[in-house]
C-alpha cells in the first residue's frame, strides 16, 4: 500500500507525519486489536463484543473540543445508548449462557483489558482525526499498519511465539482467510475508516462499532446456517434505529430562506423602488424611508 502512495506522488518521508499515524496506528491495531487477541482465550465472544461497541461512549467523553456540540445533539446521544442497548439484545442470549459460568481473576483482568481496549481505539482515532497525517488518508493507513505490524512481530518475538511455527503447517484456508483480512479488512475497511475519520464527525463514524455485529449475525445467517431468534431480530431493528436517530440531522429538511419583495418610498423621492431582500423588512431605517 506505501508503493501505491508512490505511485499516485504522496510525499511518504516526512518525518511529522510517520510519527502521527505511528502512534494512532499503536493505539487502534497494536494495543486495542492486540488486547482483543489476547483477552478472548479466557473471554466468550459475546461479552467481547459487548464491551468492544461501548467505543461510541468513550469517544464523546475524549472529544472534549466539541462537548458542547456533542452533548447539546440529543438525538445522537440518544442513538448511541439505544443502539449499545440493541447490542445487548444481539447477544443478550449468549451473555446469560456467559453468566452461568463462574468468573474467576482471568475472567476479571481481560474485562478490564477490554475497557482498556475500546478507549485505546477511540483515542487512536481522534488523535488521527484532530492530529493526524497531513497527507492523505491511504499515506495514513498505510504507515499506521505498517507500524503497527513492526510492533506485533516484535512482541511476537518477546513473546517466543515462532517456537515451532513452520509455514508448512497452515492449512490453505488459513491462508485464504489471512488474504480475505488482507484485502477487505485492512486495505478496504480500515482505509475507508480512516478516511470516513478526516471527513465526518467522529460520533457519527464511532458507531461503525454497531453495524459489525450485525455484518456477523447476517453473514452467519447466510453462509454458516446460523438461526437468528426473535430477541436478536429485535437488537437489529434496535440498532438500526439508533444509526437513524444518530444520522437524524442529515435527514432533517431545512426550509429555504425566501426572499420577499419589500417596498419602499424615500423621502423626498417621487419615485417608488422595489428591492428583493432577504431581510426583515422592518430593520429598516425608519427615519430614511417610509415601508408601505
Amino acid at each position: 500500500m506505501l508503493g501505491w502512495c508512490a505511485i499516485k506522488g504522496d510525499r511518504i518521508w516526512v518525518l511529522k507525519n510517520v510519527i502521527t499515524s505511528g502512534i494512532s496506528g499503536l493505539l487502534m491495531l497494536f494495543v486495542a486489536t492486540g488486547i482483543i487477541i489476547c483477552v478472548e482465550k479466557t473471554l466468550p465472544s459475546s461479552i467481547t463484543a459487548i464491551v468492544v461497541c461501548a467505543s461510541p461512549v468513550w469517544f464523546i467523553l475524549f472529544d472534549k473540543a466539541n462537548w458542547k456540540l456533542n452533548f447539546g445533539n440529543k438525538t445522537a446521544i440518544g442513538g448511541i445508548i439505544l443502539g449499545f442497548g440493541g447490542v445487548l439484545l444481539l447477544f443478550g442470549e449468549a451473555l446469560i449462557k456467559s453468566f452461568a459460568v463462574n468468573i474467576g481473576h482471568p475472567q476479571l483482568t481481560g474485562l478490564l483489558l477490554l475497557l482498556l481496549s475500546s478507549m485505546a481505539w477511540s483515542a487512536g482515532s481522534l488523535f488521527s482525526k484532530k492530529r493526524g497525517s497531513t497527507g492523505s488518508a491511504r499515506l495514513n493507513t498505510a504507515w499506521q499498519m505498517i507500524i503497527a505490524g513492526l510492533a506485533f512481530t516484535l512482541a511476537s518475538f518477546f513473546n517466543h511465539e515462532y517456537r515451532g511455527f513452520h509455514f508448512s503447517n497452515v492449512p490453505p484456508q488459513t491462508w485464504m482467510a489471512l488474504g480475505y483480512l488482507v484485502v477487505f479488512g485492512s486495505i478496504g475497511a480500515f482505509s475507508g475508516y480512516v478516511w470516513l475519520l478526516s471527513v465526518k464527525p467522529a460520533t457519527q463514524v464511532s458507531t461503525h462499532s454497531y453495524v459489525n455485529p450485525v455484518i456477523a449475525v447476517l453473514l452467519g445467517v447466510l453462509f454458516a446456517h446460523e438461526a437468528i431468534s426473535p430477541l436478536q431480530l429485535v437488537g437489529l431493528i434496535v440498532i438500526l434505529f439508533s444509526l437513524l436517530l444518530v444520522n437524524f440531522t442529515k435527514y432533517t429538511v431545512r426550509m429555504p430562506k425566501i426572499s420577499l419583495p419589500v417596498i419602499f418610498k424615500k423621502k423626498n423621492d417621487k419615485h417608488l423602488a422595489t428591492n428583493d431582500l432577504a431581510v426583515n423588512p422592518f430593520k429598516l431605517d425608519i427615519n430614511k424611508s417610509t415601508c408601505i
